[in-house]
């Protein structure tokens, strides 16, 4: 990892080096007081909305009807005030049809996007990352 973050479009496309993980996500609403508890389990994210509690856990059973998500995790650490990582990354997946949900971390950004597009939504990070290589 480099001593600073990394701040310029280019640098940061070309080292993101997405990670796909092997669990699959879900996106829970809780009222406020049930965040903590302990049925969530440890939740990969929580923000605190006015409305409620958004949990962002793996999805450990299957759920008929529930949404399923996939984590990319962008390996780069880029810096927090860089310009145009994630809009260059929704962009070109959003030119694919493929939703992208972003939280970004202190040292890494997390895209979410659908289950069954992963491998699909991955191929596309890689090939933006490999474009700007050149």
């Amino acid at each position: 990892m480099p001593d600073k973050p990394v701040s310029g479009l280019d640098d940061m496309l070309a080292g993101m080096a997405p990670w796909l993980h092997a669990a699959p996500y879900r996106f829970l609403a809780l009222p406020h007081e049930d965040a903590g508890a302990e049925w969530v389990g440890e939740p990969f994210a929580l923000i605190r909305e006015d409305e409620a509690a958004t949990v962002v856990i793996e999805a450990l059973e299957p759920e008929p009807g529930g949404a399923l998500f996939a984590r990319i995790t962008l390996q780069l650490q880029s810096d927090l005030e860089g310009v145009g990582l994630t809009a260059a990354v929704s962009a070109a997946l959003a030119e694919a049809g493929i939703a992208c949900n972003a939280i970004a971390g202190y040292h890494h950004d997390h895209l979410f996007v659908p289950w069954t597009r992963r491998e699909q939504a991955l191929g596309i990070l890689q090939g933006l990352s490999e474009d700007a290589r050149r």
